[in-house]
């Protein structure tokens, strides 16, 4: 699965979870400013491991800043099995 697949993915799963089709990311978006708190990030990243079947550790997402670092593990991680 392509970056820009992923990136697209990941786009849909936030517009879903909050009902918002104006919300648009880019690899320099921040994590911070989807306009969502910790509970709906944490709800984000669950909803990312059902739509790529892999688990996200809560240390990796402590470590992500922006959704590129977020898309460099799910690239690396799907691009792996």
């Amino acid at each position: 699965m392509s970056r820009v697949e992923i990136l697209q993915e990941m786009q849909l799963v936030i517009q879903e979870q909050l009902d918002r089709e104006d919300i648009v990311l880019t690899e320099a978006t921040k994590l911070n400013d989807l306009g969502v708190d910790s509970i709906e990030l944490m709800e984000f990243i669950i909803n990312l491991e059902d739509e790529f079947p892999l688990e996200i550790s809560d240390n990796t997402i402590d470590h992500m800043d922006k959704v590129s670092d977020l898309l460099d593990y799910l690239s690396e991680q799907l691009n792996n099995k």
